[in-house]
């Protein structure tokens, strides 16, 4: 029997992660992967979705700068699309691979082992491998599990992944569909009604329990990605709660009730159903293998589970699933396996992205998480038709938001950014928020010139009183707030 310092279970983001930092510490380790590298962050996921976003972002600018000098727009093509999404996922991939092959070849060389297989726990050391070549059985000081998420299911509605689709199936259809319906308006939702609506090809309807999308945002993010939705032809069914949904005639045919006891059939010719993600973890481990569980996932203290020597990290615990999260946590559990992790496992300086129009990209705590704890805070706000950057390109719908304690020493409890390049703005505030420092640090930055970055230093600026913008004078693009039990007081300046 083979026997390893550790063996990770799962090839996604936080099981490759946790792999390439136990070599970094010299370490003899097994990778497991049952399906193909990279997980749900590459196929069907991250990395496929986003470049759906990107292509789509493009088309939908390019289509309206043509249209604006009375141009005729292009035909567009979703097998020529779809094959580019599918060369960026196979680009990744190979990188991952390859970087694997090269490090035999390197001071790594001996290190690393790679299988594909069906890899299951037989006690807490011991691992059964079902590969192409049959079973094998190996030892491991520590184990990793990071087997990763699926689309939640729900078993009144049938999901053949050709009609009614999860994220598994959407990006394998032929063709734009004419009408596609989506259920469940969170992010996921949300960013193939994005996607779809962008290409211009596709009527789409998203079903929305509540009286706006995205519940956990602030409402003026949300007001702007609901605006610009509807203005692409995108049928938000608010206060809808769904009846029925069946395939007749190779269709969808869905029923809705609203809240004022209404209700509506609707038929289109696809339909999506994002309701959440459930995690991988049935047959990892026999009953003898006490690993706790909750209604999330695994139950983990900083990715350590009730078995000392076993570790989960990713989609398949309780915490945040991300893949930068996922990374983090395999990272994490390696430096707590075989070393001293610097620091606690902390979520609240995660930075995230919403691929929407335009996309949104926010650290900390947003003013609903802020008022949900009862804390007193200060709030500003700059349009994006303040920043040079976004005037240049022609393009200033968006804001930028920073939330700080309304105290002397002004911490930051958090930001959101809507708008172009919001994802490149907030990295500077989630060290920040870190640290636990207040903005004085920003507040004298020399930024490039022009860059969306400049306006969170006007932020700053204004909090500060010595803004080049005064809010009392740009009302409407500016505002300085104080926020203290719900009540709001504009600071004069």
């Amino acid at each position: 029997m083979n026997k390893y310092d550790l063996v990770v279970i799962g090839a996604g983001p936080s099981g490759y992660a946790a792999a390439m930092r136990a070599v970094d510490f010299k370490k003899k380790v097994l990778l497991v992967e049952r399906n193909e590298i990279g997980g749900a962050g590459l196929t069907n996921g991250a990395l496929s979705s986003k470049t759906w976003w990107e292509i789509s972002r493009e088309t939908h600018s390019f289509n309206k700068r043509l249209k604006s000098f009375n141009l005729e727009t292009p035909e567009v093509n979703f097998k020529e699309i779809q094959a580019e999404v599918n060369g960026a996922v196979a680009d990744k991939k190979q990188l991952l691979m390859e970087h694997m092959h090269l490090l035999q070849s390197s001071q790594f060389a001996g290190l690393l082992e790679y299988k594909i297989g069906n890899a299951k726990l037989l006690n807490e050391h011991e691992i059964e491998i079902e590969g192409a070549d049959g079973i094998d059985k190996v030892y491991a000081d520590y184990v990793i599990l990071a087997t990763g998420s699926r689309p939640r299911k729900l078993p009144e509605i049938p999901i053949d992944e050709k009609i009614i689709l999860t994220s598994e199936g959407i990006e394998k259809i032929d063709d734009f569909p004419e009408s596609m319906v989506i259920l469940g308006a969170g992010v996921i939702g949300c960013e193939y009604a994005t996607i779809f609506s962008g290409f211009g090809k596709t009527k789409v309807h998203l079903i929305d329990k509540g009286d706006r999308i995205l519940p956990f945002e602030d409402e003026d993010v949300v007001k702007v990605i609901e605006h610009n939705m509807e203005n692409k032809g995108v049928l938000i069914h608010r206060n809808s709660q769904l009846i029925k949904m069946e395939i007749l005639n190779g269709r969808v045919q869905y029923e809705l009730e609203y809240d004022d006891g209404r209700k509506e059939v609707f038929n289109v010719e696809k339909a999506l159903v994002s309701v959440g993600r459930i995690p991988n973890y049935e047959n990892l481990w026999p009953e003898a293998v006490p690993i706790t569980l909750n209604k999330r996932g695994i139950e983990d203290n900083e990715t350590q589970t009730s078995v000392s020597n076993i570790f989960a990290v990713g989609d398949i615990t309780a915490d945040i699933a991300l893949v930068n999260v996922g990374e983090l946590e395999g990272r994490h559990a390696v430096e707590k396996i075989f070393g001293k992790p610097m620091r606690k496992l902390v979520y609240e300086n995660i930075s995230t992205i919403m691929f929407l129009h335009p996309e949104v990209a926010g650290v900390g705590l947003n003013e609903n998480q802020a008022k949900e704890k009862g804390i007193p805070y200060k709030v500003v706000t700059l349009d994006y038709s303040c920043i040079s950057r976004a005037i240049a390109k022609r393009n200033t719908q968006g804001f930028i938001k920073l939330l700080v304690t309304n105290d002397d020493d002004m911490k930051i409890l958090g930001m959101r950014v809507i708008g172009n390049h919001a994802s490149s703005a907030i990295q500077a505030v989630a060290l920040l928020i870190s640290m636990d420092k207040g903005i004085e640090e920003l507040a004298e930055c020399v930024h490039p010139h022009p860059s969306i970055i400049e306006g969170i230093q006007e932020c700053v600026r204004m909090l500060m009183g010595k803004s080049l913008l005064k809010p009392s004078a740009l009302t409407g693009k500016l505002s300085c707030r104080t926020c203290c039990e719900g009540v709001y007081e504009n600071i004069i300046f």
